[in-house]
């Protein structure tokens, strides 16, 4: 292999306006070919009778969860034996996203959402005590439309499995399911925390077309244009088909978002643009989707700064070293999806390809950077079929498989200019495929038992480019087994409890180590056949409905992880250790009237720490022990519209880290807080909103790791304001 192709970095490039507004004129004037004929009306028959509640594919329901859900024979997330968070298209409608798409989970109990500030670098995913590269999305499963998010052996972005949602707008998230823990046989690779399944809107009726606006302090601007039409045929209302003339009715949804973001800090800016479009029509029994997504940006980087500078007087808008970080990122997708059009039995199938370019240089000192580098071509797909036996049984199996293929390197560079050093550099060829099971039974009419399975196999080619010695193949599989059962006690109570095991796969690093930082081609290497590391979860929980419209749940949970993979002296890694964590999690939700709802929860971690740490290092692991989440909306009718009043609080406290050399004196965190208030006023067809971000904690941020100097950590301003303005039509 050339080694010049690590020779430079990708230049800054210059967003493409014209191209998003030739792909927005195409659009229209396709959408516009044909108007939409009207839906024929339906008879009911007499004698229609009362049936057990039906599972409807669609938008997605409220937050509220209900006794009851988790008996249901369905393929959602919401029917598994745990705790899983449902955010419907109204959550996130009334949730303020600002800067960062991480936001819309931060009602999520027990959850730690957030972009660490540094550019397009991830969003970082934490809960259930696991922060390995935790800011940057690692050891939780991330899907959207049944395509993973995790990126393996990343380098443009930090370690491995991160996961890059800044291409997501808002406007396309049609729900979210954040699974806790690893009780799902449907999702693979990273499944140990958990997963988050997020499906994307679809166009014609399911979404207005709109055009947005939207300004916020410290140079935030942003407009999305959303193109939501219908053309094609019209309903022949017999087969449930839409077709004629043999062209079927397509629904499509065309999105292009603009976003510039000068930042808090100085010397950090963030340019990003977005063209989303997906095509869905219904053909038979089935409905089809096909999306294409472009994304790119350009940003500059503050860096992080020591607490115990800010304590001596350093301006926190300050910059590292006075010498910011840089990177860009290109992203193009193509992902087509089949789904049973009603109900959910019948088989799923889902194919993608991308293009995936991305670039960090992250600030060493005031003249170095290390800059990561990913070039990847990635192709996957998956078939499900979900089988109904009966009225109380259902079966799913399923296989898949993803190919990332492409280059991964770190080198440093002083003055901006590339040296000979690597930190690594490697020719990856990863296929991961695998088979899936998940069956569901009632025994009795109030109790429902899941089981389910999978068996992962990882096939890597790895060609060292720093190491050569130390290229390799890897052939291991993973087995991974779920059980659980929830049980309807009262109409008014259900348990629940499950027991499942969860995996992650082995860094291309920790199978062919890179060794000291030096130039490509160099003498020596070590291959460590690391098995993939896994962790066996334990859940019980409820979900109570005392009275009408109030509901609460609690989780308490046990996790443990024999075989994590850590670092040795000779520079070899090895599945040895154990991990543990243990934690509760308690919600309540109250509607206390059409108009006003209340919500609260807490997150509480008992323990989370490595069972026989390393010579030289802390047991503890940088996890808040206490998390605590409440808010309330109002809505009310002012003059000819409607008021939504929306006001939440977050508190996270609790945070071990360790600094001095050896890292081994133990330090908490600031205490964070945030609270966020919003005013949204909908009339006729416009609607207006006012925020406001309000962060007090003198030095507190989510966004912070310990280091031998001490604290390091990116500030976040005090108080912050915006605006938006949205025209439906």
């Amino acid at each position: 292999m050339n080694s010049n192709r690590f020779s430079s970095v990708s230049s800054r490039f210059a967003p493409t306006p014209l191209a998003l507004l030739l792909a927005l004129t195409f659009a229209v004037d396709v959408a516009h070919a044909d108007a939409e004929a009207p839906a024929p009306a339906t008879d009911t028959p007499t004698d229609a009778q009362a049936l057990r509640r039906v599972e409807v594919s669609g938008k997605s329901a409220s937050t509220l969860r209900q006794p009851g859900d988790r008996n249901e024979l369905s393929l959602k997330p919401t029917a598994l034996p745990g705790s899983v968070q449902h955010l419907g298209e109204e959550d996130i409608a009334s949730t303020t996203i600002g800067r960062d798409i991480s936001n819309v989970f931060r009602r999520v109990p027990g959850v730690l959402a957030n972009n660490i500030d540094q550019g397009e670098t991830g969003n970082g995913f934490r809960m259930r005590g696991f922060a390995t590269q935790g800011t940057h999305g690692a050891d939780t499963a991330v899907y959207v439309d049944g395509v993973p998010q995790n990126i393996p052996s990343s380098q443009g972005g930090a370690g491995h499995g991160p996961v890059f949602l800044e291409w997501l707008v808002g406007d396309v998230i049609g729900g979210i399911d954040v699974v806790k823990g690893p009780i799902s046989a449907l999702y693979g690779d990273q499944n140990r925390a958990g997963a988050v399944d997020i499906r994307t809107r679809d166009g014609g009726a399911a979404t207005p077309s709109s055009l947005g606006v939207s300004a916020e302090r410290y140079g935030l601007r942003r407009a999305t244009l959303v193109l939501s039409n219908t053309f094609g045929g019209a309903s022949n209302g017999a087969s449930g088909s839409t077709s004629i003339g043999g062209l079927p009715k397509i629904d499509s949804l065309l999105v292009a978002d603009l976003y510039r973001n000068d930042g808090y800090r100085h010397d950090s800016r963030t340019d990003r643009d977005t063209v989303f479009w997906k095509l869905g029509t219904r053909v038979g029994d089935a409905r089809y989707s096909l999306r294409f997504t472009r994304y790119v940006a350009d940003f500059d980087a503050a860096g992080y700064l020591l607490l115990p500078d800010l304590e001596k007087g350093l301006d926190p808008r300050s910059t590292q070293a006075n010498n910011p970080g840089f990177g860009n990122a290109r992203r193009s997708s193509l992902v087509l999806n089949r789904a049973p059009a009603e109900g959910d039995a019948g088989w799923y199938g889902t194919a993608y390809a991308e293009r995936f370019d991305r670039t960090r240089g992250i600030t060493t000192n005031d003249t170095t950077h290390t800059v990561g580098v990913d070039h990847r071509n990635i192709f996957g797909g998956r078939v499900l079929q979900n089988f109904r036996l009966g009225e109380d049984a259902a079966l799913a199996v399923g296989a898949e498989a993803r190919a990332d293929r492409g280059d991964a390197s770190r080198r440093i560079f002083v003055s901006r200019a590339p040296t000979a050093n690597y930190v690594n550099a490697q020719d990856l060829d990863l296929l991961t495929y695998g088979v899936f099971a998940q069956a569901q039974w009632r025994p009795v009419r109030d109790l429902k038992l899941s089981a389910g399975a999978r068996y992962d196999r990882f096939d890597y080619d790895i060609d060292n480019l720093k190491l050569p010695a130390a290229s390799t193949g890897y052939r291991k599989g993973v087995l991974t087994p779920k059980l659980g059962a929830s049980w309807s006690v009262l109409p008014a109570l259900e348990l629940f409890a499950n027991v499942a095991q969860g995996m992650r796969s082995p860094a291309a690093e920790q199978i062919s180590s890179s060794g000291a930082t030096g130039p490509l081609g160099a003498a020596g290497g070590v291959i460590s056949p690391v098995a993939p590391s896994k962790v066996r979860s334990y859940d019980v929980g409820f979900t109570t409905a005392p009275l009408a419209g109030w509901t609460a749940s609690g989780t308490a949970y046990y996790i443990q992880n024999d075989d994590e993979i850590t670092g040795q002296a000779d520079g070899s890694f090895k599945s040895v250790g154990q991990t543990t964590r243990k934690g509760v999690e308690l919600e309540t939700r109250w509607q206390l009237a059409a108009s006003t709802s209340v919500y609260a929860s807490l997150g509480r971690i008992l323990e989370a720490q490595v069972d026989n740490p390393a010579a030289n290092t802390g047991a503890k692991l940088s996890v808040p022990s206490r998390q605590i989440k409440g808010g309330v909306q109002h809505r009310f009718a002012l003059g000819a519209g409607r008021m939504t009043l929306n006001a939440d609080a977050y508190y996270i406290a609790g945070i071990p880290y360790y600094v001095g050399t050896p890292a081994t004196q133990e330090r908490e965190m600031p205490v964070y807080t945030r609270y966020d208030l919003r005013a949204t006023y909908d009339w006729a067809s416009m609607q207006a909103t006012l925020y406001a971000v309000f962060q007090p904690h003198r030095y507190g941020t989510e966004i912070a790791y310990g280091s031998a100097a001490g604290l390091m950590l990116s500030p976040v301003p005090r108080s912050t304001v915006g605006a938006s303005l949205k025209v439906f039509f």
